[in-house]
C-alpha cells in the first residue's frame, strides 16, 4: 500500500525511484517471513493447514484499512508503529516457543523479529526527517494516528465462521487496556478456548 500514497506513488509498478525500491525490497522481504512460518507449521504437522489457508484467503480477500488516506505522512507514521507491534509479537512468540522446548520456531520467530527491529528503525527515520522538514504538517498527521488508533493490517482477519466473536473482540481493547494498566506488566492467563488451526483444541490466552 506504500506505493500508493500522494507524492510517492508507483502509477506503472516498476518505477525505479529510491522510494519505490526500497518499498517493494521490504514488501519482499515481509513476504519471506509468511512464507517461512507457513512452511514451518505445513512441515510440523500440528495444525491443521486447510484452515489456515482458508483464513490466509479470507483475510486477502478482506483487504485492510489504516486510515492513511494516501497521506504520505500518515502511511509512514502509522507503519513505524506497526512494525513495532511485529517487532513485540514475534520477539513474545520467540520467547513462548523456547519456553515450550521448540528451540527450531524460537530462532525463526528471534529472526523475523530481528528484521522487524530494523524495519522499524528506517521508518522511525524517515518520520524523523519528517519532523524536521515539516514540524507542523507531521505534528498534525501524528496527532490524527494517534486519535484513530493503531490497527494491524489483519484486524479484518476471520476464518469464516466467527463474525458473532470478531464483533465481541473488537469491542474489548479498552477493557484490555484497563487490565493491562492494572497488571502492571503481569502475564495473565485467559479462558480456555478452541482454536480452528489447531483442530479445535482448546488452549489458553496469554499476555505479556
Amino acid at each position: 500500500m506504500l506505493n500508493t500514497l500522494d507524492g510517492v506513488r508507483d502509477e506503472m509498478g516498476v518505477s525505479l525511484t529510491p522510494w519505490v525500491i526500497w518499498t517493494k525490497a521490504w514488501t519482499a522481504e515481509e513476504n519471506r517471513h509468511g512464507d517461512l512460518l507457513n512452511k514451518y507449521l505445513y512441515l510440523s504437522g500440528w495444525v491443521d493447514m486447510r484452515q489456515i489457508e482458508k483464513t490466509i484467503e479470507y483475510l486477502i480477500g478482506s483487504g485492510m484499512d489504516p486510515w492513511t488516506e494516501n497521506s504520505t505522512y500518515l502511511g509512514l507514521i502509522y507503519t513505524s508503529f506497526q512494525e513495532r507491534a511485529t517487532f513485540i509479537s514475534h520477539g513474545k512468540t520467540a520467547r513462548h516457543a523456547k519456553d515450550h522446548g521448540d528451540v527450531k520456531l524460537a530462532q525463526i520467530c528471534g529472526i523475523i523479529a530481528a528484521d522487524e527491529r530494523r524495519h522499524e528503525t528506517a521508518y522511525t527515520k524517515k518520520v524523523e526527517k519528517l519532523f524536521e522538514i515539516d514540524p507542523n504538517g507531521t505534528v498534525l498527521a501524528f496527532a490524527d494516528v494517534m486519535r484513530k488508533k493503531i490497527s494491524m493490517p489483519a484486524h479484518l482477519m476471520y476464518d469464516g465462521q466467527g463474525q458473532k466473536a470478531q464483533d465481541y473482540v473488537c469491542v474489548l481493547p479498552p477493557r484490555i487496556r484497563r487490565l493491562e494498566e492494572r497488571a502492571q506488566g503481569r502475564t495473565k492467563q485467559g479462558p480456555r478456548l478452541p482454536f480452528r488451526w489447531i483442530y479445535d483444541r482448546e488452549g489458553t490466552t496469554l499476555s505479556a
